[in-house]
């Protein structure tokens, strides 16, 4: 029986007695499995290293979220050597059975939203709603995915010459590397990664280590769902040990990495190098990150477009490549903009993310933290403070939400990507201006515009040079199957996650044609 309609996954809302008791229930069951050591794997090996990893809650640095075995260069290629002698059996399992197992670890999540959830607030620093929505968004890739592989499964008849019977048929690649990132440790880990596994491919996935306690969770469900061990490794360590070896190994057939521009850029470089062996030119499947702006038109719901920047600049404390860290607004409204604009900023609650009241939660590590703060000196030299610039409680990684008026377009604050809860807002003459400044970026990913004006709104659905565009909404919150996400430029491949082009990434198409009766000779071609 085929898999019914795909559906995005509900939220649970957490102002109900019962969903929120379930989600303090999960909290205290993973407050009891903290600081536990988990092993890597190696298709299906458990091993032990002598260097640990260990993860900490960003919002008490002192507590140990899990400590993980550190990956050294030889267990790297032994991963990638097991991964492509397991291939050819794996690659041969029938896809029905593949999405079958796809389909289990939809359930799996389903059933245990919440304590992926907690884990995803100790271990990742995440609010209640932004956990939910994450935990949700891998249940999405799951239940799309497994979908597409059914729809891909079955030879395509293409065009019948006569005579001929004719057909195309999508085969798997072979290895897959999968470099996810901490900010969203579980849906971009499991939307990789199951893409690459339902299409038939082998894979080893190096979690960031800031997150790796999300990942080891995650390699549990696979198994608990059916796929064999043999089928992928869990290898935590740090990218310089290990993640050049994966990319460069001469039997790694493609990586899907998401993460920043610089690391993206090295794994592009590193892959386009053709190692002694090699027999492919290996694909690269990137997001790299944006500098996403917002155009608040003279002609809008101006309320509405005053509280769409604040969520999307601050949501998670900015640490999202959609995140808007540039608004672009009218100077007819601009004085009226900010000053609608202060007061949602304002009632933005910073505290731990285990209390639900909290919704500026803290940034990942010092080192992001360090960098967020020496932007904010910078801002306090390129424009008007008007909100934040400060730390937050030194027992954990917070950011005041920061807010700088009166930004020139060349600014470093409003060109470079920040990556955390830093806002600069800037003031154009009239669209045109305003539309000149949003793209002026080396990056594409998400941008939206709050207009009224339909002659507007028709030219930035045309020129609004972005991967994501979102008209009188939030340039944030993508959701599987309705806005398949990747950008332009430096954001990436323009690889759509959530969409249907995507499993075609993960697949390599062969055509086969079959004379099967007296009929035309084809003469020219290939």
């Amino acid at each position: 029986m085929p898999l019914p309609p795909f559906r995005n996954e509900s939220y649970s809302d957490f102002s109900q007695p019962g969903p929120r008791a379930g989600m303090e229930a999960a909290l205290a069951k993973v407050h009891g499995e903290l600081g536990r050591e988990h092993d890597l794997l190696l298709a299906g090996e458990r091993i032990r290293t002598a260097e640990k990893l260990t993860s900490t809650n960003p919002a008490r640095t002192s507590q140990v979220v899990g400590i993980h075995q550190k990956a050294t260069a030889e267990l790297a290629n032994r991963a990638i050597e097991t991964a492509y002698a397991n291939f050819p059996a794996w690659s041969k399992t029938p896809a029905a059975d593949r999405i079958a197992m796809l389909s289990r670890v939809a359930g799996i999540i389903r059933d245990r939203k919440y304590e992926f959830n907690a884990w995803l607030v100790l271990e990742g620093g995440k609010a209640w709603d932004e956990a939910e929505a994450e935990t949700a968004e891998a249940i999405d890739f799951c239940e799309y995915y497994a979908r597409e592989m059914e729809r891909l499964a079955p030879p395509i008849t293409t065009v019948q010459l006569p005579g001929e019977r004719d057909e195309m048929r999508y085969l798997a690649l072979g290895v897959g590397v999968v470099i996810p990132p901490w900010n969203f440790s579980l849906a971009i880990l499991a939307g990789m990664t199951v893409a690459a596994l339902v299409t038939g491919n082998t894979v080893v996935f190096k979690p960031s280590s800031e997150t790796p306690t999300v990942a080891a969770k995650f390699a549990e469900v696979l198994l608990e769902a059916g796929f064999p061990a043999a089928s992928f490794s869990f290898l935590p360590g740090s990218g310089g040990a290990v993640g050049d070896i994966l990319v460069s190994h001469p039997k790694t057939r493609f990586v899907a990495f998401t993460g920043s521009r610089d690391v993206g850029l090295r794994i592009n470089e590193l892959a386009a190098k053709t190692q002694p062996g090699q027999i492919w030119i290996k694909r690269v499947v990137a997001e790299m990150g944006g500098k996403d702006a917002i155009i608040v038109d003279k002609e809008c719901d101006l309320p509405a477009a005053a509280a769409g920047v604040a969520a999307a600049a601050f949501g998670y404390s900015g640490q999202k490549c959609s995140a808007c860290s540039r608004a672009i607004v009218h100077e007819a409204v601009y004085d009226k903009f900010l000053d609608l604009l202060q007061p949602h900023v304002a009632k933005l609650k910073m505290g731990p993310p285990e209390d639900v009241a909290n919704n500026v939660t803290p940034v990942i590590s010092a080192s992001a933290k360090r960098t967020i703060m020496d932007y904010i000196a910078v801002g306090k030299k390129e424009g008007r403070l008007i909100a934040g610039g400060a730390e937050g409680p030194a027992d954990g990684h917070f950011i005041q939400p920061t807010v700088f008026a009166d930004i020139d377009s060349k600014a470093r604050i409003f060109q470079e990507e920040i990556f955390g809860p830093v806002l600069a807002v800037t003031k154009a003459r009239d669209f045109d201006h305003a539309l000149s400044m949003a793209n002026d970026s080396v990056y594409g990913l998400t941008g939206a515009i709050y207009s009224t004006n339909a002659e507007h709104v028709q030219r930035a659905r045309d020129e609004f040079f972005v991967g994501n565009m979102y008209i009188n909404r939030k340039c944030t919150g993508a959701m599987v199957g309705v806005h398949p996400f990747g950008g332009f430029n430096m954001s990436g491949t323009d690889s759509k996650a959530g969409g249907p082009d995507y499993l075609l990434l993960f697949l390599q198409a062969k055509s086969i044609g079959e004379k099967i009766a007296p009929g035309v000779v084809p003469l020219g071609g290939e």
